[in-house]
């Protein structure tokens, strides 16, 4: 679970300004590229907005929602009303090498292509409420795609299949493993952003319109039962870890593994035996658990009873202050150190002196919720150590939507490999290869191409599998298990 807003490093690596041009595509005299870019900056405004400009920002961020979800997008096979894949290649080539400016004045001002077909070159699925949208509508969502695709590192051309990544496995020494809740789900573990499988999927069918609110620590705060009542589902086995975290580990036994930054909250990397100095829990875990009044710590396993009572776990520290100090009397307060908000007719408990027995702080594990900060070791790591010394990547069961870990692959040098694992292809990013398929098949089979043996319960004894190309051009591989063999 991540936290909505972050502070650290700006990790993105901006783009070589474009050349500015004269021409305009649009009624105000500016570029595509110029108008988005423009339009943008509101992101860093003050928070006070006229309607106009809360108007500019609402867009700007609904059209960078409509940029994640490129995932499900395809490339036309006529090419009427979207790109197919060899015109978009040739589109994204051409905008690299002429510059964002340049390009929009070949391709749009000459009116050589409309701006909505332009936008699925860069893999942009046009949504259907945009069909009868007139063509100046697109622009700022072209100028849009057109920043991100100029923020994307180019693709290492000599790294093209899975024996190309086992090759790289059994070579390199300081390998970076980014990991989300895709390595966990074979053990049962929901992920959270999956289509009607994830967490925030049952969140929504139970009513909860904005699912991230059962995350968000103000929501805790004001009633923290909200959370226990769900949090159930999502609290780890300690005795299980799925065989992709038996990979890492065997990367590490190999004195191969830099550092394993996992989005993940169940703490399995600890248990399957991830050393303290080698793993950053991007969004914390269960690890602990903290309590929101007197800050008392404990280990989260103390207060897992009371998760899977779905009942809040009250701090035992504060119960034994409260019990050693009978006589002390405090005004009526929440569980968790606020004031309690009064409602019309309750009486004005700071003026009638109404007092009340001193309750006990509420345990909250100690999981990044929207609204705090991430750790500071995540920066610190990645900024004075990781960058430097890393020289393979490998991202595994995550589609990196989320900030900062989304922003790591481009932060890191661009000569540096990089191999994408997971079901579904993202776009926003361009790894070197990208194999798709279950994790764990996928990872016993790079172990066995490097000559390395894998052992785990959970992985059939010679278990084969079946390769297929599913996009030469930006070197991705399915790979599935056939039935294993006696």
């Amino acid at each position: 679970m991540a936290a909505s807003s972050y502070s650290g490093p700006v990790m993105v690596q901006e783009a070589a300004p474009p050349p500015a041009v004269d021409a305009a595509i649009n009624p105000t005299g500016e570029s595509a590229y110029e108008a988005a870019t423009a339009k943008t900056s509101h992101m860093s405004a003050e928070p006070e907005k006229d309607d106009d400009e809360a108007e500019e920002w609402e867009s700007t961020s609904l059209y960078e929602e409509i940029l994640d979800e490129a995932g499900g997008f395809d490339y036309s096979t006529d090419g009427k009303d979207a790109c197919t894949a060899d015109e978009a290649r040739f589109y994204r080539k051409r905008l690299r090498e002429d510059g964002a400016s340049q390009f929009v004045l070949d391709t749009i001002t000459q009116g050589k292509i409309s701006a909505r077909k332009l936008c699925t070159a860069f893999g942009v699925k046009i949504p259907k409420f945009m069909n009868d949208f007139p063509d100046e509508s697109f622009y700022q969502l072209l100028g849009l795609a057109i920043s991100r695709e100029l923020n994307k590192r180019l693709r290492l051309e000599q790294y093209r299949n899975l024996d190309d990544a086992a090759q790289l496995l059994r070579e390199r020494k300081n390998i970076m493993v980014i990991t989300g809740a895709g390595i966990s789900t074979s053990l049962g573990i929901p992920d959270f952003r999956s289509k009607n499988t994830g967490f925030y999927s049952k969140l929504l069918e139970m009513g909860y319109e904005e699912p991230e609110q059962v995350f968000d620590l103000q929501n805790f705060d004001d009633d923290p039962r909200t959370f226990y009542k769900l949090a159930g589902d999502i609290i780890p086995d300690l005795k299980k870890w799925s065989p992709t975290h038996e990979f890492i580990r065997l990367l590490q036994d190999k004195d191969k593994l830099l550092t394993n930054y996992t989005q993940n909250i169940d703490n399995v990397e600890s248990h399957a035996g991830i050393r303290k100095e080698k793993l950053i829990q991007c969004h914390g875990s269960w690890a602990g658990a903290t309590c929101r009044k007197c800050k008392y710590k404990v280990p989260g396993e103390e207060i897992f009873d009371a998760v899977r009572d779905r009942t809040p776990a009250v701090c035992t520290q504060c119960i034994q202050e409260i019990a050693a100090n009978k006589s002390g009397m405090k005004r009526k307060r929440s569980s968790n150190g606020s004031k309690k908000k009064r409602g019309l007719g309750d009486d004005d408990s700071d003026s009638d002196g109404a007092y009340d027995i001193p309750q006990p702080g509420i345990m909250k594990p100690d999981i990044t919720f929207f609204g705090e900060q991430l750790p500071n070791d995540f920066f610190d790591r990645l900024k004075d150590v990781d960058k430097d010394k890393v020289d393979l990547v490998i991202v595994m069961g995550t589609s990196m939507k989320v900030a900062p870990v989304s922003e790591i692959p481009n932060f890191l040098p661009r000569d540096v490999p990089q191999i994408y694992i997971s079901r579904d292809p993202i776009h926003h990013i361009n790894f070197d290869i990208n194999l798709l398929g279950d994790c764990d098949v996928v990872v016993a089979e790079l172990a066995r191409r490097a000559g390395w043996e894998l052992k785990h319960h959970m992985l059939p004894e010679k278990q084969e599998v079946e390769v297929t190309i599913i996009n030469e051009h930006e070197h991705t591989h399915g790979i599935k298990a056939r039935d294993s063999v006696a």
